[in-house]
């Protein structure tokens, strides 16, 4: 893939022909390789179906999604999977880890499956639980480590084969204040450190504050942007918390 996604012009509705609500309107961007965007608005805005519809879980009614040369609204529904397996990562709010594996046979899963060599396998998976900080817990089972240490898990086993955009929707969601912040952080060295492309679609300021650029939806268009640029994060979260109160967002925030 040639490192930008372009989402030209989607549209998503939903119901029948006397009552059809517009999910997604007419909303076009793109996203560069090696960005963390942010995707922001209230209950209703459209900011998680815009995620299925990149992630390939629903289909456009109107529109292209490009990845690369790749236009996904245009793949069969089995191509759609491998597109999926080959070239998307996934962070679930509550992990999905398997109990029966360790966290290192969790995180090369799929490059098992895929039948890459040994050698290829644990040195990548070496190298990402290393810079995760959870290499001294690799041979333990996810009922054995902490919630964090999951976390992070998760988050390896979403980088392991190196996937054009990792999607994350609300994965703060279900988290304490500090272990929301290790996950943001996790995130933020994911993104920085090891090159991984982000969408993360939140309605929390303190969470979105990571972000490199926001995206707020409003009745399912795009109706404003901000980019952080090289400036404070709490600079950062200050503004988005001023575009939130335009918005009818939720405010929620933390230190």
């Amino acid at each position: 893939m040639n490192g930008t996604i372009k989402v030209c012009d989607i549209e998503k509705y939903y119901g029948t022909k006397d009552n059809i609500t517009k999910a997604v309107n007419r909303i076009s961007f793109e996203v560069r390789s090696g960005e963390f965007v942010g995707v922001m608005g209230a209950s209703g805005s459209g900011k998680t179906t815009l995620l299925n519809l990149m992630s390939t879980i629903d289909k456009v009614t109107s529109g292209h999604i490009w990845y690369g040369d790749t236009d996904i609204t245009a793949l069969s529904e089995d191509q759609l999977a491998d597109f999926r397996k080959e070239h998307l990562g996934f962070v679930f709010q509550d992990f999905n880890l398997l109990d029966t594996l360790t966290l290192e046979e969790n995180i090369t899963l799929a490059l098992s499956i895929r039948k890459r060599p040994a050698a290829e396998i644990k040195e990548k998976a070496g190298a990402i639980m290393e810079e995760l900080g959870i290499a001294d817990v690799k041979k333990k089972f996810p009922y054995q480590v902490s919630g964090g240490q999951k976390q992070r898990c998760a988050c390896a086993r979403a980088l392991i084969t190196r996937p054009d955009l990792i999607f994350a929707d609300e994965p703060t969601g279900a988290l304490d204040s500090k272990s929301a912040q290790t996950l943001l952080e996790t995130f933020e060295t994911m993104n920085q450190r090891l090159g991984a492309t982000i969408l993360m679609v939140t309605h929390d300021a303190f969470s979105a504050s990571y972000c490199s650029r926001i995206l707020f939806l409003k009745d399912g268009e795009i109706f404003h942007e901000l980019r952080r640029g090289s400036g404070k994060r709490r600079d950062f979260l200050n503004q988005i918390l001023e575009v939130l109160s335009l918005t009818g967002g939720e405010l929620s925030h933390a230190e």
